[in-house]
């Protein structure tokens, strides 16, 4: 039997566990030790390596004594990965810096060996509320043709934000693309705020738009993994925002935005539903997929977690429809506060979701914006938010908020093609989730939400490594 290394990563309030079998088929994969690296609050420690633990027999786990319980055997969903959004205020904030601190910015969040290694993020189709000014790429009104439809208005800032990012990457990056609304002259309320619904008259050039923006931007090196219809579409903002009924979704994919991709040589995107809130998901779902000609062009589904939790509505979706698939795509912390971004929570409330998300069928994580200013933006509607960058634009200085740290510890050692395995907690202080990733490392996340420490145990096929998880921490373990 081979026998495996074992790497130990401690965080905060989350462990992460890596197993590496290179090539022993399933069965015959052994750990011996674990590599741990820490975050944790009132240290400095951030994603700081604090040792190794070694595996020792352990037939049978005591009931009491906090335990983690792996079984490699058994795989679930495959993680498409975790990024966060080029939105226009990241990428206008982003080119306000001096060079060494955007080179900075970038191996932070993009690097695969030295940073977060992020590998799947998003960006709007057009302008958004974080945009310094509400644009299109088709400002003549009644221009169905879209015979002047242009993205020069991206190549000042967003395009190489984003080319310098996917450079950083290693070119291995999946980029997801949602409007927030049609131009305002295709919309019933003839404004790109304020909800409204696209007219039935434009139904086909707003499928086209789709097509134009795709290409337009794969001309300029970035490829297009995914696409969906609406952001938020049940909710009228002053900010960008249109209204889409499920049935309306459901028809419109059918009808039109399906046909015209596939007609355009673009089924190869990956369609996502709904892109909004978990709490009706559900009725979302059912209405598109019980419709066999317009599921057959969608791909899964997108949410996010404002107003509620609910995550057993994400298990809910996937045990109805398993062959569609899940994707967390926005979510931020709160509104900007100067005073607050070193509060402990941030972190731990994207670590929180992001276990529940995983762990109830989620393939893939993105937050809000990348960076954002001193203010929390740009912004043209005020509507000021946090980032776990926060660079400020006179001085250069980039504090780094601890959820940057605590996004780190799913980043960095979960990737892409990792599959889910079982991770069960007999503590409920302890949520945790693990991943077999491709080069077969086991990455198991522990989260601490507790004021207390806690001694605990992974326990895998008879054997088991005991470590200490610190109040409020995270925690990535890395087994070989």
């Amino acid at each position: 039997m081979r026998s495996k290394r074992i790497t130990i990563t401690v965080s905060a309030h989350i462990l992460i566990f890596s197993l590496v079998s290179p090539v022993a088929p399933a069965q015959t994969r052994s750990y011996s030790k674990a590599e741990v690296y820490v975050t944790a609050e009132n240290t400095d420690d951030r994603i700081a390596h604090s040792g190794t633990v070694k595996f020792t027999p352990l037939v049978q786990p005591d009931e009491i004594f906090p335990t983690i319980i792996l079984d490699d055997d058994k795989t679930f969903q495959t993680i498409e990965g975790f990024g966060g959004s080029f939105t226009d205020a990241s990428a206008e904030t982003f080119y306000k810096l001096p060079a060494d601190k955007r080179r900075e910015i970038l191996s932070a969040c993009f690097d695969p060996d030295a940073g977060n290694g992020y590998s799947l993020c998003r960006t709007s189709i057009h302008s958004c509320d974080f945009s310094s000014a509400s644009y299109t790429y088709a400002e003549i009104p009644d221009d169905a043709a879209l015979e002047h439809f242009s993205i020069g208005h991206d190549l000042k800032y967003r395009i190489p934000f984003i080319n310098e990012a996917l450079d950083a990457s290693g070119n291995d990056m999946k980029i997801v693309a949602s409007p927030w609304s049609p131009p305002a002259w295709m919309k019933t309320n003839n404004n790109i705020l304020r909800g409204g619904k696209l007219l039935p008259k434009y139904y086909q050039t707003w499928a086209d738009y789709f097509v134009k923006f795709t290409e337009a931007y794969e001309r300029e090196n970035i490829p297009v993994w995914g696409l969906t219809l609406q952001n938020e579409p049940m909710s009228v903002q002053t900010w960008e925002s249109c209204i889409f009924t499920a049935a309306e979704e459901r028809d419109y994919i059918r009808d039109y935005l399906g046909p015209t991709l596939a007609e355009n040589g673009l089924s190869r995107l990956n369609l996502m539903i709904w892109d909004h809130n978990r709490g009706i998901m559900y009725q979302r779902a059912k209405v598109v997929y019980d419709d066999p000609e317009a599921s057959k062009y969608v791909w899964g589904m997108g949410f996010h977690w404002y107003v509620s939790d609910t995550f057993d509505n994400v298990r809910l979706v996937h045990d109805a429809y398993p062959d569609k698939k899940l994707i967390f795509t926005e979510g931020t912390v709160a509104s900007f506060d100067s005073e607050r971004l070193q509060d402990w929570r941030w972190g731990e409330q994207y670590a929180r979701a992001i276990i529940h998300d995983l762990n109830n069928w989620a393939g893939g994580w993105i937050f809000w914006n990348l960076i954002l200013d001193e203010n929390g933006g740009p912004n043209h509607v005020g509507n000021f938010c946090m980032a776990p960058i926060i660079a400020d634009t006179k001085t250069g200085q980039l504090t780094y908020m601890n959820s940057h740290y605590y996004l780190g510890h799913f980043s960095r050692f979960i990737r892409p093609g990792a599959q889910r395995i079982v991770s069960s907690s007999n503590n409920d202080r302890l949520l945790s989730t693990a991943f077999l990733n491709p080069d077969n490392t086991i990455s198991v996340v522990v989260l601490n939400l507790s004021d207390k420490e806690i001694k605990f145990k992974v326990w895998l096929d008879d054997t088991a490594a005991q470590t200490t998880s610190p109040a409020h921490s995270i925690i990535t373990l890395n087994l070989n």
